[in-house]
């Protein structure tokens, strides 16, 4: 990866807060979908995007690009609006989101987005399905073929045991090219995960299984830049970061509320109080004035 200069981190911050703001106009048009972990994971999809990822907008099956997988499907507008910002796709689409027959389905589809490694949907089963691709890389071209392998999973999908089976064969199989990206946002649809059904103590059943574990505030790219460096460090067993996040970053009156989790800006009251804070984020260059707690 190339280093990560103050220059870039300001090109991220930006990107991400265009992002935000192209997934909230979604969202709005929509009239449907999920609101929390779409913004809450801006900036780590911003990252991995325009810095971290081996990959070609231009030719979306190069053989030898890195492989991203959303388990969490459901928060699919922050994947498709990063992949427009990329250039894998006109802007325009992102109008689209959820209408009947478009690319853009309410969960990742490969029958109508080729670009996608998988279709998601089904919580739980991405990190499955990843670990799947990663052995079967190894058995192709060796330990050394020079792919990474993410997946990216909610915190309240860990409640899905097939989540820890995939961490059972990966840490048993020392899978060193996997990155797993837990986003620990604390909530989820009926509410905050530890009162659903809590999964503390998280780091130390990811070591139990024999991974590689961090921490990392997932709204800091230098924080984000330094455990993914770490990760790509370890040869030894697979990694899982686990990045602290605020549902719904970036619109404060939203921030850290369940209710977010599944539902659009809709009253006439959400839309302009999100509206807003995505112009007050522009305004500040990109940055997002709320205080982050984890």
């Amino acid at each position: 990866m190339p280093p990560l200069t103050d220059d870039k981190i300001k090109f991220l911050t930006e990107k991400a807060a265009d992002i935000r703001s192209s997934i909230i106009h979604m969202l709005i048009l929509a009239k449907s979908g999920h609101t929390a972990g779409p913004l809450d994971m801006a900036d780590i999809l911003t990252y991995l995007y325009f810095h971290a990822l081996k990959h070609d907008p231009k030719t979306p099956s190069w053989p030898y690009r890195d492989r991203l997988v959303l388990s969490n499907g459901h928060i699919c507008p922050v994947l498709y609006a990063t992949l427009a910002h990329a250039g894998y796709f006109p802007m325009e689409t992102l109008k689209t989101l959820r209408t009947f027959g478009s690319i853009l389905q309410g969960h990742p589809h490969r029958d109508f987005l080729p670009t996608l490694e998988t279709s998601s949907g089904p919580l739980g089963s991405g990190l499955s399905q990843t670990v799947g691709m990663a052995l079967a890389d190894r058995m192709d071209h060796g330990r050394s073929s020079g792919k990474q392998f993410y997946c990216l999973m909610s915190d309240g999908e860990l409640n899905a045991g097939n989540s820890w089976e995939g961490a059972m064969l990966a840490g048993k199989e020392k899978i060193q090219n996997l990155t797993v990206i837990v986003d620990r946002n604390n909530i989820q649809i009926d509410g905050f995960t530890e009162d659903i059904m809590p999964l503390n103590p998280l780091t130390d059943k990811w070591r139990a299984w024999n991974w590689h574990v961090q921490e990392a505030d997932g709204h800091n790219f230098r924080d984000i830049d330094r455990v993914i460096g770490e990760a790509r460090a370890v040869f030894d067993k697979p990694s899982v970061i686990i990045v602290h996040t605020i549902a719904a970053k970036g619109i404060p009156e939203f921030e850290r509320k369940f209710e977010w989790h599944g539902k659009p800006p809709g009253t006439p009251q959400e839309i302009e109080t999100a509206l807003k804070a995505l112009d007050d984020i522009r305004t500040m260059g990109g940055k997002v004035a709320s205080p982050h707690h984890n």
